[in-house]
């Protein structure tokens, strides 16, 4: 697995440290997985895995998965113009979740991406769709 924690070679951010997901860059398909297990600390008060924690979890799977696109080691820097969010199941505690993103077209300044998120029994919990734009690699 290509992971992507803070300390890699591999782009992360302080958003990764402080939710705590893995960033998975490793699928020869040009997909990424984004991986979660849902801890009290990510729960709503509704005792569910919060839609903000699920709205980054799926922006960070689709903008790599055109990042990857861009640039094979995923280094490419993005902003996300939009991220549309269907919210379809509840995460639950102690559940571990994976976001899978996909580039599914775009051009040489625009790219399109889609996310799916599920637990661990194949619910899918989200779907998102975004717009990226390139903003260059790190310097």
């Amino acid at each position: 697995m290509n992971s992507a924690p803070r300390d890699s070679a591999a782009p992360g951010s302080g958003a990764q440290d402080l939710i705590g997901y893995d960033i998975d860059l490793s699928a020869e398909d040009g997909s990424t997985r984004v991986t979660l297990t849902v801890i009290e600390q990510h729960l709503n008060r509704n005792r569910s895995l919060h839609g903000g924690i699920v709205a980054m979890i799926l922006d960070a799977a689709a903008g790599f998965a055109v990042s990857r696109y861009l640039a094979p080691d995923g280094d490419a820097l993005l902003v996300t113009v939009t991220l549309n969010i269907q919210y379809l199941a509840p995460g639950l505690e102690n559940a571990t979740v994976t976001a899978v993103g996909r580039r599914v077209g775009g051009g040489r300044k625009i790219h399109y991406a889609d996310a799916e998120l599920r637990d661990e029994s194949g619910t899918v919990l989200a779907r998102a769709s975004g717009v990226f734009k390139p903003v260059g690699r790190p310097q």
